[in-house]
């Protein structure tokens, strides 16, 4: 039973430690925010989702996105628009002090996350690929265990880039890291974008 867990655990790690909009983004509101309460939204948006594609992918349900070129296509698109109205918003903030900073709402938490979870392609990918192909050598209790153990991780690593971008954010008095955080974060929200985008020309070429 040990080996199903550790492995779910070492794959989950290698998966989402690598920076992409999702993580950027957790982290990111965890910075913006006053309290780290207020971040909580994002936290459990992009766990559901996470949990969501890990699930089906085990189950072996999302490799009908795999073989339906056009679903792929409007999702590419989707995601690209989105990931691009993200990187713009990021960009364009320019208080002086971090006070002046206007925290995301909720319900935008909630539109961004699921919009770097379940429309970045690579996500999707990596999920089908590698944690769904690894699952398949399971069965039974062992399975379970290995899915229980790739999903745990996925929410403590959401919940600590939120509590270290609050730390960040609550030593930043002034605001200056906060908005460098804000640039980097919108370049490579961008970089991503422009991925996504090579995906959708090859598609309708």
């Amino acid at each position: 039973m040990l080996q199903p867990i550790l492995h779910g655990i070492l794959l989950a790690l290698g998966l989402i430690l690598p920076l992409g909009a999702q993580n950027v983004f957790v982290f990111n509101q965890g910075a913006n925010q006053k309290k780290l309460s207020r971040a909580i939204p994002v936290i459990v948006t992009a766990g559901f989702c996470d949990t969501f594609l890990i699930v089906i992918a085990i189950l072996g349900v999302s490799l009908i996105l795999i073989s339906m070129p056009m679903l792929q296509l409007v999702i590419y698109i989707i995601g690209f628009v989105f990931l691009m109205y993200m990187a713009w918003s990021l960009w364009n903030e320019k208080p002086s002090r971090i006070d002046e900073i206007e925290p995301m709402s909720p319900k935008k938490q909630v539109l961004f996350a699921l919009s770097v979870s379940l429309l970045n392609p690579h996500a999707i990918m990596d999920t089908v690929g590698v944690i769904g192909t690894s699952a398949a050598v399971y069965a039974g209790t062992e399975k379970l265990a290995f899915s229980i153990a790739t999903i745990s991780i996925s929410w403590l690593w959401f919940i600590f880039l939120a509590v270290l971008g609050r730390v960040v954010g609550s030593v930043d008095k002034t605001g200056k890291y906060i908005l460098v955080l804000n640039k980097v974060s919108s370049i490579i929200v961008i970089i991503v974008s422009l991925v996504i985008l090579k995906n959708i020309i090859n598609l309708i070429i």
